[in-house]
């Protein structure tokens, strides 16, 4: 049967591209012939069958334990430059384990470009399969210790400021780090290609720009006139530096060493499509799709993330090979993994080029063969596997996942029911991670006293008026307040720092198999990490902890809430 005397449903379905889809109200939505169109042309006929992955062992139950969520960038010490750091992690870790925390999940760690400027999102890399150098310490590389220029590397550090300063953190750190950078670096030959690929793309990143769609055409695979274009030396030094970053990531995955699970890594849901993986992985990588999502109730114009992600033929056709060496690279430093949209292990929306989000399609991939490649990778190394499933999911994945023993994500402000009332801790899901909150929603002080509705308003991001806005809120602290009240755990009077405390009492009655605190919540921060939908009206990804490591590890709330946890584990 010819293409032409195939329907447009049949035709999609053989590269795995939806016609339809369902949203949460369970409201069926055809998608435009033109758009699904549009978005088949950016895959193949799935003609052969992809080759066979093993789905596996269900990973192990999870012990039930209790930690912190940490965004590292945010924990500030009296060692570090501004920046929280791989040695902050290990002494936070160190913290965490004395008193009897199983698990510290931190922000992804995964590397940006490091040029001038240094993008501040951790959730938009370059590449996930190597490290972010911002977060090395100066002070315990063996090079600075063995130093003879310790006084001028000391004096780079740059002065604190309110905000996180990406940009004057990394030019004071890369000044250190190239005035101490030796010159025996390992042969380029020696290393791995991917490696050698990474480094050889930052290298030319440095001179071309840091999209390499705008480079020189000859330079834009990877292949011998890139590698002979790059700066040996450079290709060199981004080596050492990533070399640095894996021996202080594994000192303070030691650290964790007696924890219950350990440092849980993140794992972004794309990269970006001008960095360094989709570099160095074309052949596996959607070329000109972006991921988001389609419109919905919250954001009508649907979500364009501006991310590249994986091409399901292609990485199926190399028996998804990629991709279990990017899972393997971090399980070989974290005690789990939480994977950000782990719906995108079933399905993305994918926008083509030049479209906005709201002409893009859903694409298929193999959840047998992902789930497979992720658990086989988490048993090797012993590792607990988080999914973060919030929002609207198809109920496979929520099935799947507690078929499989991977922790969902159970996260106070959504455990509700069709009526938006919160529901009991006793009928929150047992096989989850729980929380209060997430990078992107309001802190529980935030939600507390409306700071989230004050923001938006002010910055002029609300989607209705801000009475609406103030009301919706004003009852959502109100729905609150009665279920902690019927609980026991709070009064009508109860100030905002119990009702903090009484939120996180309220996890320790959940089934959930991790339980995490947030510093931010603990110490009462009203501004949260991330505000969705914001770029420059937000100082997102920059808000620090407003106390020093050395200060919030000694403060009676944050022993409070570990006393607390430590008693419920």
């Amino acid at each position: 049967m010819s293409d032409e005397s195939l329907s447009l449903e049949a035709l999609a379905a053989a590269r795995g591209v939806a016609t339809w889809y369902e949203t949460a109200g369970h409201r069926r939505v055809d998608i435009d012939p033109a758009d699904v169109r549009s978005v088949m042309a950016l895959l193949e006929p799935r003609t052969a069958a992809p080759a066979p992955v093993t789905a596996g062992v269900s990973l192990p139950e999870v012990p039930r334990t209790w930690g912190w969520m940490l965004q590292l960038y945010g924990v500030r010490s009296a060692g570090s430059w501004g920046v929280g750091d791989f040695a902050d992690l290990a002494a936070f870790a160190r913290w965490a384990a004395l008193t009897g925390a199983g698990a510290v999940l931190v922000n992804p760690l995964h590397a940006v470009a490091p040029v001038d400027p240094m993008p501040s999102s951790p959730y938009s890399p370059s590449s996930r399969r190597f490290v972010n150098p911002l977060y090395l310490r100066i002070e315990d590389l063996p090079e600075y210790k063995s130093s003879s220029t310790q006084a001028q590397v000391d004096a780079l550090r740059p002065p604190s400021a309110d905000l996180i300063g990406y940009d004057a953190v990394w030019r004071a750190k890369r000044a250190a780090l190239e005035r101490l950078a030796p010159d025996d670096i390992s042969d380029i030959s020696e290393m791995s290609p991917a490696l050698r690929d990474f480094a050889t793309y930052t290298a030319l990143a440095e001179v071309h720009g840091v999209d390499w769609r705008t480079w020189p055409e000859e330079l834009r695979h990877p292949g011998p006139a890139a590698y002979e274009a790059a700066d040996p030396a450079r290709v060199r030094f981004h080596v050492w530096l990533q070399q640095r970053c894996a021996e202080q990531l594994e000192a303070a995955n030691a650290a964790a060493a007696g924890m219950a699970v350990g440092i849980v890594h993140d794992l972004a849901v794309g990269i970006d499509p001008g960095g360094a993986d989709a570099w160095t992985l074309q052949d596996v990588i959607a070329q000109g799709a972006k991921v988001g999502a389609p419109p919905d109730a919250f954001n009508q114009q649907g979500q364009d993330w501006g991310l590249a992600t994986w091409s399901p033929d292609r990485l199926a056709a190399t028996g998804y090979a990629a991709y279990r060496d990017l899972l393997r690279g971090i399980f070989a430093h974290a005690g789990g993994l939480r994977v950000d949209h782990v719906a995108g292990l079933w399905r993305l929306w994918w926008i083509p080029p030049g479209q906005g989000a709201t002409h893009g399609a859903y694409v298929h991939y193999d959840p047998e063969a992902m789930l497979g490649v992720l658990i086989e990778e988490a048993v090797r190394a012993g590792a607990v596997v988080v999914g973060e499933d919030l929002g609207t999911v198809e109920p496979v994945v929520t099935e799947t996942l507690q078929e499989r023993n991977i922790l969902g994500s159970a996260v106070l402000w959504f455990t509700r029911d069709d009526d938006g009332k919160f529901i009991p801790p006793t009928q929150w899901p047992a096989n989850a991670m729980a929380s209060i909150s997430t990078h992107d929603l309001p802190t529980a002080t935030g939600f507390l006293t409306g700071e989230h509705v004050r923001v938006r308003a002010g910055i002029g991001v609300l989607t209705r008026p801000v009475e609406q806005e103030e009301a919706a809120a004003a009852a959502d602290r109100a729905a609150l307040l009665d279920l902690l009240v019927a609980e026991g755990l709070a009064t009508a009077e109860s100030t905002d720092a119990e009702l903090v405390v009484a939120m996180h009492r309220l996890l320790t009655r959940t089934p959930c198999r991790i339980l995490l605190a947030s510093p931010y919540d603990v110490l009462g921060e009203p501004r949260q990490p991330n505000l969705p939908g914001t770029s420059e009206q937000y100082p997102n990804w920059r808000i620090p902890l407003p106390l020093t490591l050395e200060q919030l590890t000694a403060d009676p709330r944050m022993l409070q809430i570990a006393e607390l946890f430590q008693e419920s584990a």
